[in-house]
């Protein structure tokens, strides 16, 4: 099986674009055109509810995947921002809809690859089911998902920015976490706890 799907695509069906913080590369219910790659840079996904609110779906940095549903969808389901500049590859949808109908060891690559991002989100609403504020934000940080604005992190686990800056607090007041900049939380080694 190959690592990259990607790389057995014609070079006509991958194109890199240069984004700049707050451009946008597709808005929700767009007609979809491919699914994304980031190569430097970050872009966040979101949808706004029917309440209004902002959620946070992904946040994609360098060598992740975005909008891989594009593929088999005509419509985007949420906006693409850059929240941080750099470069993105746009993945052509029907190059690799051709691809997959035609070349085995791409599909079983591309199969793979969709297969280890839904065991993440899987991870994802194991931390978002965790009850308590401090516990979710605490899990979420060992798990790397605070590497951004906290903001943007309190809306990935489902919190109230308020509600995520009161348990960052609490959980530093602890002695568990350990604020190291602005934005910035290491865990901090607790002996084992009975």
């Amino acid at each position: 099986m190959i690592d990259d799907p990607f790389s057995n695509l014609p070079d006509t069906a991958i194109r890199l674009i240069s984004i700049s913080t707050g451009d946008v590369l597709f808005r929700q219910a767009e007609p979809t055109m491919g699914l994304y790659r980031v190569q430097r840079g970050c872009v966040t996904l979101r949808r706004t509810t029917v309440a209004g609110d902002t959620l946070t779906l992904h946040r994609a940095t360098a060598g992740d995947l975005f909008a891989e549903a594009s593929v088999f969808s005509d419509q985007y389901h949420c906006d693409a921002i850059c929240s941080v500049g750099g470069d993105v590859q746009h993945i052509s949808k029907a190059a690799t809809l051709k691809q997959l109908s035609t070349d085995k060891d791409f599909a079983l690559a591309f199969t793979a690859l969709l297969a280890r991002q839904v065991q993440s989100y899987r991870f994802l609403l194991e931390i978002t089911a965790i009850k308590s504020a401090e516990e979710r934000v605490l899990a979420a940080v060992a798990a790397g998902y605070l590497n951004g604005a906290v903001t943007e992190f309190a809306t990935r686990i489902h919190l109230t920015h308020e509600a995520c800056y009161r348990a960052l607090r609490t959980l530093c007041n602890q002695g568990r976490l350990m604020q190291m900049g602005r934005g910035q939380y290491q865990l901090v080694d607790q002996p084992d706890r009975p």
